[in-house]
């Protein structure tokens, strides 16, 4: 078997026939499309198909991957996750020093008094925090590192009201970093704690999701100030490879961003 083989199968079976415009017949004994059904969309023979799959062909090209993807109906993401599980993207060197951040971001983040702003890096080790994030995380941010957070911090299922949708994205970004810096040694120590302490974790990696962190939107549950529903959007730190900002914002007006400026008002007077 091979990463690429593991990749394509669980896309495989997350297709249904009729989304490809294929007739389904007979009864089917696994979930999505059959081998020789993807091997039919994308124009290839089913015997390469299933050396694809079973790791006993690892060098496809890319007119093949780029006819994969489109047969599998894979997003930008899975895209170019497949390329790099086939050696065809540049996997990321490890920064020199990953856990520095930019002192021009950190006074940015300082400026947003009614946006928490956090900045970590593949490992989704927190680097930095403003005051309202730090505010809003209180002493769930005492490890810093939001993986282990979502897993091994048994609060944490209440603190992420939709918690299974949390770590279900989670891990899918977590690939995605560790497909392309495989040698990090903090991803590689990351994934390895979370492997062993977190059944969840496991079930959850082995369905091979890839996806990065786009607009989206979170709700918390805080001690003091109850529920917030937060957007939420991220960016890469073109300063440092494999850091990323996360923003988060509330609706104007909404009971959520009288909540923010309640917080930001208690986190102030803490500070005092």
């Amino acid at each position: 078997m091979s990463e690429l083989g593991d990749y394509l199968r669980s896309r495989r079976a997350h297709v249904r026939p009729e989304d490809t415009g294929l007739v389904s017949t007979g009864v089917r004994r696994v979930p999505g499309l059959r081998r020789e059904e993807v091997a039919w969309l994308a124009g290839l023979s089913v015997d390469y198909y299933v050396r694809l799959e079973q790791g006993r062909e690892r060098s496809p090209s890319a007119p093949v991957l780029d006819a994969l993807a489109a047969a599998l109906r894979l997003d930008h993401d899975g895209h170019r996750h497949l390329f790099r599980l086939a050696g065809l993207a540049p996997r990321l060197e490890s920064p020199r020093t990953p856990d520095r951040v930019d002192p021009a971001l950190l006074r940015l983040m300082a400026s947003w008094p009614e946006n928490p702003a956090l900045v970590y890096n593949r490992a989704y080790d927190v680097l930095a925090a403003n005051p309202l994030a730090d505010a809003l995380f209180g002493d769930f941010g005492a490890g810093r590192n939001l993986m282990l957070l979502v897993f091994t911090e048994p609060r944490a299922r209440d603190f992420y009201v939709d918690w299974q949708d949390i770590a279900e994205n989670s891990v899918a970004g977590f690939r995605l970093n560790y497909t392309a810096a495989p040698a990090d040694p903090r991803v590689q120590a990351v994934l390895a704690e979370l492997l062993t302490g977190s059944a969840e974790f496991r079930a959850l990696w082995e369905r091979h999701d890839a996806r990065g962190k786009s607009l989206t939107s979170k709700a918390f549950r805080h001690p003091d100030i109850g529920v917030l529903e937060l957007t939420m959007q991220t960016f890469d730190v073109r300063s440092t490879p494999g850091q990323e900002l996360v923003v988060y914002d509330a609706e104007p007006a909404s009971p959520s961003a009288d909540a923010l400026k309640l917080l930001g008002s208690i986190a102030a007077t803490a500070r005092r």
